[in-house]
C-alpha cells in the first residue's frame, strides 16, 4: 500500500490477560486443560460419526461438521494463547495476525450458519420424519455445508479487508489474546466508522439472520410438538431441541454483542471474557451438550472400543 495507506507495523503485541505472576500458571494449567478436552471431545465425536455407519445420518452429519470447526476455531487462537502465557515473547507479526484473523472469521461465520441449517435438520426430522430420509439426502447435507463455508469465506474476506486497509502507523499492542477485528481496529491510524458499519451490517447477515431464521423454524417445531399426543414423545423431541438451542445461545449471543456495537463502546476486558465464551468454553461444552450424552453416541463407543456389547 502507498500514501496514507502505508503500513508502518511489522508486527504486534498480544497484551493478553492483566495476571499476576502467581495467576499465569494457574490460568495456563486451566486453558491447556480445557484444549485437550476440547480436542478430545471433539476429536472422538468425529471419529466415531465416521467409523459407526448407524451414525451416518444428516444430524450427525452436521454435528461432526461443528466438531470439525470447534476444533479449527480453538486451534486457531489457543496454542498461541498458551505460549504467550509461558514466555515473555507476546509478539506476533502483521501477516500472522492478519492470517489468523481470517481463519478465525471463516470459522466463526461458517458455524453461525451451520447452527441454522442444523435447526432446518430438526424441523425436518420433528415436522415431517416419515420424509426425512428423502427430504435431508446426502447431496442436500452437502450442499448445505458448502453454502456455510462459502458464507465463512465470503464474510471473512470482507471484514479481513475492511480491517486491514486502514493504516497502523503504532502503537502496536492489542489489548486481547489473538487478532479479533475489534481489538486491531482501535489500532488504527484512522477513523475506523466506515468499518463500525461494515461490521454492523455484516454481524446483520452473519448473526442475526441464521438466529431469526433459527427463532422462526423452532416456532413451527414447537408448535407442532405440541400436537405430538405421546407425553413421552413430546419430552423426546423437546430434548433434542433444548441441545441445540443452548449451544446456539452460547455461541450467537456473545458473538452478537462482540461483532455489532460500535468500537468506541468496546471494553477490552469484556471482549476477552466474550471471545473466551464463544472460542473455547462453548467448544469444550458442544460435545457433552449435543453428543457425549446422546445414546447413539455412547453405544458407538462401545462398539469402536469394545469395552461393552452394544444394545440393539
Amino acid at each position: 500500500m502507498q500514501g496514507s495507506n502505508q503500513t508502518f507495523v511489522t508486527e504486534f503485541i498480544l497484551l493478553g490477560f492483566s495476571l499476576s505472576p502467581r495467576t499465569t500458571p494457574l490460568l495456563f494449567s486451566a486453558f491447556l486443560t480445557l484444549y485437550m478436552l476440547i480436542l478430545l471431545g471433539n476429536g472422538l465425536i468425529f471419529i466415531l460419526i465416521c467409523l459407526d455407519s448407524r451414525l451416518h445420518t444428516p444430524m450427525y452429519f452436521f454435528i461432526g461438521v461443528l466438531s470439525m470447526l470447534d476444533l479449527g476455531y480453538t486451534t486457531t487462537t489457543v496454542p498461541q494463547m498458551l505460549a504467550h502465557l509461558a514466555s515473555q515473547k507476546k509478539t506476533i507479526s502483521y501477516s500472522n495476525c492478519v492470517t489468523q484473523m481470517f481463519i478465525f472469521l471463516v470459522l466463526g461465520v461458517t458455524e453461525s450458519w451451520l447452527f441454522a441449517i442444523m435447526s432446518i435438520d430438526r424441523y425436518v426430522a420433528i415436522c415431517h420424519p416419515l420424509r426425512y430420509k428423502v427430504i435431508m439426502s446426502p447431496c442436500l447435507c452437502g450442499v448445505m455445508a458448502i453454502f456455510c463455508g462459502l458464507c465463512g469465506v465470503t464474510a471473512a474476506l470482507v471484514y479481513t479487508i475492511f480491517a486491514m486497509r486502514l493504516p497502523y502507523c503504532g502503537p502496536n499492542k492489542i489489548n486481547h489474546f489473538f487478532c479479533e477485528v475489534p481489538a486491531v481496529l482501535k489500532l488504527a491510524c484512522a477513523d475506523t466508522s466506515v468499518n463500525d458499519h461494515v461490521d454492523f451490517i455484516l454481524g446483520f447477515s452473519v448473526i442475526l439472520i441464521p438466529l431469526s431464521l433459527i427463532l422462526v423454524i423452532y416456532v413451527n417445531i414447537f408448535t407442532s410438538i405440541l400436537k405430538i399426543r405421546s407425553a413421552q414423545g413430546r419430552l423426546k423431541a423437546f430434548s433434542t431441541c433444548a441441545s441445540h438451542i443452548t449451544v446456539v445461545t452460547m455461541f450467537c449471543v456473545p458473538a452478537m454483542v462482540m461483532y455489532m456495537k460500535p468500537g468506541s463502546k468496546a471494553s477490552p476486558e469484556e471482549d476477552k471474557k466474550l471471545a473466551l465464551f464463544y472460542n473455547v468454553i462453548s467448544a469444550f461444552l458442544n460435545p457433552v451438550i449435543y453428543s457425549l450424552r446422546n445414546k447413539d453416541v455412547k453405544r458407538a463407543f462401545l462398539k469402536v472400543t469394545g469395552w461393552g456389547r452394544s444394545p440393539e
